[in-house]
């Protein structure tokens, strides 16, 4: 009988804001009404923009695009203190998420690439007692450039002692799969339906999900 094909896929690493917790339109919503209570406006494609940017790159397009008041450093602390209250108040979750997660972990080393501060990864893996499943997170804070730019997924790999090239990546956003793409990963779309990413950067995934369903060990698997 014919021996099961063994998989080369050694690690799974998760984005976070839109694949994991649903909180994209908490972001754009309080980067909004800030601009509002500044009396800024609001460009058509800021949201669309500041995806995937590290703290240091959206706040400062923010502070000097937007025309927030402060510099980035200030903008960015009233953003980051905005998103946390909320996060306390309501921390909305893509649909199995979790499940998910767990699913992953029973198999490969799990790692996770996310555009949010450092403070907010660590508190919401602890809300969602996940922390201990996660191996390796990297903020884009802690890389010279947030997304399309690799940096992070790079950086994630490079934690989890593994090649990018064995590695697969869940993304949901038009710059997070260029970012994972360019890192050399295997990509996984589950795409946001109320912000579904670009044509082209769809392209680069190689298999798009419905949801988070059907993220099992088996088609992760057959990735490799």
């Amino acid at each position: 009988m014919p021996s099961e094909p063994v998989s080369r896929i050694s690690a799974v690493v998760f984005d976070m804001d839109g694949v994991l917790t649903d909180t994209e339109a908490v972001w754009d919503d309080v980067r909004r009404g800030l601009a509002a209570e500044d009396g800024a406006a609001w460009p058509d494609d800021a949201t669309d923009r500041m995806m995937g940017m590290s703290t240091a790159e959206w706040s400062e397009y923010l502070a000097t695009t937007v025309g927030l008041h402060g510099d980035a450093a200030a903008v960015a602390e009233r953003a980051v203190s905005r998103v946390a209250e909320r996060y306390r108040e309501h921390l909305p979750l893509m649909p199995g998420a979790v499940a998910a997660v767990e699913r992953m972990a029973s198999r490969w080393p799990l790692g996770l690439a996310s555009s949010s501060p450092r403070r907010l990864i660590d508190a919401i893996l602890d809300m969602l007692d996940l922390t201990p499943l996660f191996r390796a997170t990297v903020s884009t804070e802690e890389v010279q450039a947030g997304k399309p730019a690799p940096d992070g997924y790079r950086r994630a790999c490079e934690l989890l002692g593994v090649e990018p090239a064995t590695a697969v990546a869940v993304e949901d956003s038009s710059n997070g799969l260029r970012s994972a793409s360019a890192a050399g990963m295997r990509v996984v779309a589950v795409p946001h339906p109320g912000h579904p990413p670009a044509g082209d950067a769809l392209a680069l995934a190689a298999v798009r999900l419905g949801s988070l369903d059907e993220l099992t060990p088996e088609l992760v698997a057959s990735l490799g």
